[in-house]
Order: C-alpha cells, then structure tokens, then sequence
C-alpha cells in the first residue's frame, strides 16, 4: 500500500510540473501575441510608437512574469486616457480624446491565457 501512495505523489508532482511548463509556455507565446498585435493597433502618428512595442520574460520558483511595454513609455498614459493639450497659440485646454488601444488587448490576452490553461488542466495534461 505504502507503494502506491508514493507513486501517487510523483504523478501528481509529474503533473504540476507540466501544468507549470504549460503556463511558462503559454505565457510567452500570449505575450509575443500581444506585442505584435498592439504593434499593428497602436495609434501611428510617425509609427515609431508602434513598433516601440516589447516583451520582458522573467521565470522565479515556479513563477512567470512576462511583461508587455513600450519604450516610449511617456506617451501610454496619454494617448490611451484623454488629456489637455495646447493649441496652435500655445494655451492649455483643448482635450484630446483617447485612442484606447492597450485595454483591449490586455482583456482579449488575458482571457485567452484564462481560457488555455483551462483548457488544458480538464484535458488531464
């Protein structure tokens, strides 16, 4: 009996261990995914803001981080949420209206990850 318990434990160790390579593996992929498509839907003004899109992997204890950012950070805020600018005479108040293009990438990435890992953990692996 003491046999079988032990072989229990590995296949459950085995299969944490696959579930967590998935989710590395998974988490990667998405976030190239959403790099490419927030290069192709990012506002182009000059189109240097789009292709300034770029993907930071980090794995630490069985955690993955993998971050989406955009080297020309300054302008995320402002062009996804609306701000004041100046007009042609220099005075501040004219609103510029936001172009939205980050959220939605983010909701359609993350639910997708959601959805995968989902997936895969009621297949068995």
């Amino acid at each position: 009996m003491a046999d079988s318990i032990l072989d229990i434990n590995e296949i459950l160790k085995n299969y944490t261990n696959d579930i967590e390579e998935k989710m590395y593996e998974d988490a990667i992929k998405l976030s190239k995914q959403g790099s490419e498509e927030l290069k192709l839907t990012s506002p182009k003004h000059t189109g240097k803001y789009a292709r300034s899109w770029k993907v930071k992997t980090s794995k630490k204890g069985g955690f993955v981080n993998c971050t989406i950012y955009n080297t020309k950070y300054r302008l995320t805020h402002l062009l996804e949420r609306k701000h004041v600018i100046r007009n042609q005479y220099g005075v501040w108040g004219t609103w510029y209206p936001p172009k939205e293009h980050i959220a939605p990438v983010d909701k359609k990435i993350t639910q997708q990850y959601y959805d995968d890992l989902v997936k895969y953990i009621k297949n068995g692996g």
